[in-house]
């Protein structure tokens, strides 16, 4: 055992993780890797070739860092559990015409519980992963703080990360710009893994159209939604759209129909199979109600609490009130109005860089003009 531990880190192959594992090497750790199978593309039905962390070409990067570096690397198969829990839950919001947020979903139910399980099994003290992101404390509590890098910064996505979690989780890279951590790839021989081109897409939906990843999970749904009408807020039919789940609030474009002026999506009721348009000021909300709460740097939340709000990954975030509610929801209201509230998403509070909590937007109150 070396004299810093030993390290379970998730390496996918990329650029973050390995300059992960390779600080917490020459930090004195003992690293041993683990790559995570998610998801077999091929069997999808998807039109591009597989890519990103679940590839072979991926898989394989990570493990031959590991060798060369004289790292324990195993390959963990979860395509099963990630299916049943983050690709269902995926369909299934949809198809309540919400717009989920599964990155968030994976860390917090699998990719975490997976990697603590094997750290246990193969006596790791700490996990690590390439996550833009920090660990502060608040007397007995640990929660997370906003990477150093606010471009790269992704505490948004890792608000439901338990106290147990972070007590045994490190992101080295959360104290670093994205340029320094090429560098540091170059400088450690890995020029070419420094030029890798990055993925912003769902792992399991490569070639970034969900819609067609719906349609082949849902057998016959364009049939069985096909044809509802596009309706303003008085109900007053404006056209026929091709199935309420194709759809997400603010969108704008692809509404296959000409209104004479821009008109959005402001909300979809999948009970009716309507799909709602409004103008740009029917997406501003100035409430919304939070559920699944998880507290990380205060146990309670006894008052109301000053917070910025951030309501989506790139959304700088907005001055908000935070109250929560006798159900255990929380209650956001905004000091000034936020357009494009889509159920399903996370609410992120933050106080400065600090994360107190999040959760996933139930509703939101329209707003009403004054006069």
């Amino acid at each position: 055992m070396s004299k810093s531990g030993r390290v379970l880190v998730a390496m996918s192959g990329g650029i973050d993780s390995t300059v992960t594992a390779m600080m917490l090497h020459d930090e004195g750790y003992e690293v041993i890797g683990i790559t995570m199978k998610t998801w077999d593309y091929a069997g999808s039905g998807g039109s591009r070739k597989e890519t990103g962390c679940c590839s072979l070409d991926s898989i394989n990067d990570a493990r031959q860092v590991a060798v060369s570096r004289g790292f324990h690397h195993f390959i963990v198969d979860i395509r099963e559990e990630f299916g049943d829990y983050v690709i269902d839950n995926f369909v299934d919001e949809y198809m309540a015409g919400r717009t989920p947020n599964p990155c968030v979903l994976c860390n917090t139910h699998i990719k975490w519980n997976a990697l603590l399980k094997r750290a246990d099994a193969l006596d790791c003290a700490f996990i690590a992963t390439g996550h833009y992101a920090q660990i502060g404390q608040n007397e007995d509590r640990l929660f997370i703080r906003k990477g150093l890098d606010e471009q790269k910064d992704q505490s948004y996505v890792l608000w439901g990360l338990s106290q147990e979690c972070l007590h045994r989780s490190r992101f080295p890279l959360g104290g670093f710009r994205k340029p320094a951590v090429r560098q540091m790839a170059a400088d450690w021989g890995y020029a070419d893994l420094a030029k890798k081109a990055e993925s912003y897409e769902i792992c399991f939906v490569p070639d970034n159209d969900y819609r067609g990843f719906l349609k082949r999970r849902v057998p016959g749904l364009e049939d069985k939604v096909k044809g509802g009408p596009f309706v303003d807020r008085n109900g007053n039919i404006l056209g026929e759209h091709q199935g309420y789940p194709f759809y997400t609030i603010g969108q704008r474009k692809g509404l296959g129909t000409a209104f004479g002026k821009p008109m959005f999506v402001a909300e979809i009721r999948p009970e009716s199979n309507t799909v709602v348009l409004g103008e740009l000021e029917d997406l501003l909300r100035n409430t919304v109600t939070v559920g699944g709460v998880n507290l990380m740097k205060y146990a309670d939340l006894p008052v109301p609490r000053e917070a910025v709000t951030q309501i989506r990954y790139n959304d700088p975030g907005t001055m908000s009130e935070v109250v929560r509610l006798p159900d255990g929801r929380v209650e956001v209201s905004f000091h000034a109005h936020v357009k494009g509230v889509a159920p399903g998403q996370s609410a992120v509070f933050y106080e400065g860089e600090d994360v107190i909590g999040g959760g996933i937007i139930h509703g939101s109150h329209w707003h009403q003009p004054a006069g």
